[in-house]
């Protein structure tokens, strides 16, 4: 069995001649004006919309993808007004590319033009990490989807869709649940359970992604108060979503690669779906909860564990950081990294918060773990209101004392998980 994985190419155009400049920028301004007086128009069909663009000095490629994209915009987004930074989208069809290992920038791009022989060729900046797609592209071994081109203050950007192949994770009759939970203080916190024991867990620092986040509030709100100009806010916008997005491909792929340690692994995820829709924690914290990369983070993780062979699972979300991993009784998390069983049967007394989180999320892949709370036990929330980073189900009463304690891994293990594990700076949802 085969699964087939999407993904985004991305180049650089390397800095073109006044000339071809001039074409590139008359392109993007009449593609803006077609898509504008479409959506103006209300054109909700491919035939209405091709009434609308047909007089306009664009080539085939991209008035069919506006007449794909503008019933797209009123049916599935319901946009009610349009940015002004519209790539150029152009279908597949359009798409060609050149290589040759003598030039300085071995890949070129056919930059499709209004009218017989104007196209012309520019070359491409590509990312290295993707170098075997963009051979791959080339040789017809990977589908082309639509193609953009975006232009920003400073350089030109083409971005190419393609699928491709991959073998199917393959579900062993004796898999080795890894659990993730994402969070707000640390980004993400790895539990693999081998025989129902939690082993070797793994923690992604986020104290760098939460900087990050909170410096861009601040200095957009600065910038936005001086009435500085457009272009100066949108260049530091894409300065700190830049580095957010390094810091969510590093995780990802340390998370993998975490994973792939365990024998027959299989990655689970809450599944949190509505969760931003469901937190009011007051303006603070809403701007914080709001802006963890939840989709972002579990959706790279997928991704990469697709490519890795790795099978992924969602779980149901509730009360994952709340619930006890080994007897299943609710406790208390009076701070953001201690919890508390307050079940007097239970062995566990104080437990690594997330650490905690992670080792029930990898618990709740067998369905016959899920069960109701045991026993409620006040309230959970820490008292920075970011108690609900996690939502999830339950499990059956286990009294066997088989981990460390909270107090055990923060003086043995937290050092060397950290140092080992956490690498560099990261992002945190949950």
């Amino acid at each position: 069995m085969v699964a087939t994985v999407t993904k985004t190419l991305e180049a650089t155009l390397a800095p073109p001649t006044a000339h071809k400049e001039r074409r590139l920028q008359r392109t993007v301004a009449t593609y803006r004006r077609a898509l504008s007086e479409a959506f103006e128009s209300g054109a909700d069909t491919q035939s209405a919309v091709n009434d609308v663009v047909t007089g306009y000095n664009l080539t085939s490629y991209a008035k069919d993808a506006l007449k794909k994209y503008v019933p797209q915009l009123r049916r599935t987004y319901n946009a009610e007004e349009l940015d002004d930074d519209h790539p150029v989208r152009f279908t597949n069809r359009g798409f060609r590319i050149d290589h040759s290992g003598e030039r300085e920038h071995e890949f070129c791009w056919r930059v499709p033009q209004a009218g017989r022989g104007n196209a012309f060729w520019i070359p491409l900046r590509i990312n290295p990490a993707q170098e075997s797609l963009w051979a791959e592209l080339l040789e017809g071994d990977v589908a082309v989807g639509e193609f953009r081109l975006q232009e920003y203050r400073t350089n030109w950007v083409l971005h190419v869709t393609v699928e491709y192949e991959v073998a199917e994770p393959d579900e062993s009759d004796d898999p080795t649940p890894v659990g993730f939970d994402i969070g707000e203080s640390k980004l993400l916190t790895g539990c693999a359970c081998q025989d129902g024991t939690p082993t070797q867990p793994y923690i992604y620092d986020g104290g760098r992604a939460r900087h990050l986040r909170k410096e861009m509030f601040t200095t957009l709100r600065r910038l936005q108060s001086r009435d500085a100009a457009e272009w100066r806010v949108d260049e530091c916008f894409d300065h700190y979503q830049n580095a957010l997005t390094d810091i969510v491909e590093k995780a990802s792929r340390q998370a993998v690669e975490y994973a792939r340690q365990f024998e027959n692994p299989v990655i689970v995820l809450e599944d949190l779906s509505y969760i931003r829709e469901h937190l009011d924690y007051g303006k603070f914290m809403n701007r914080r909860l709001h802006n963890w990369a939840f989709a972002r983070l579990t959706g790279r993780i997928e991704d990469k564990a697709t490519e890795a062979g790795i099978p992924v699972e969602y779980v149901n979300a509730s009360y994952t950081s709340q619930t006890c991993h080994a007897c299943g009784h609710l406790g208390s998390r009076s701070s953001q990294a201690a919890f508390r069983c307050t079940n007097p049967e239970c062995w566990v007394t104080e437990y690594q918060a997330d650490i905690n989180a992670a080792a029930n999320i990898a618990g709740r892949l067998n369905p016959w773990g899920e069960s109701l709370p045991l026993k409620p036990a006040g309230d959970d929330s820490p008292r920075d209101g970011s108690g609900c980073d996690t939502t999830t189900g339950h499990r059956e009463v286990s009294r066997e004392p088989r981990q460390t304690t909270f107090s055990a891994y923060s003086s043995e293990t937290s050092s060397r998980s950290e140092t080992s594990l956490v690498g560099s700076p990261a992002v945190h949802g949950g």
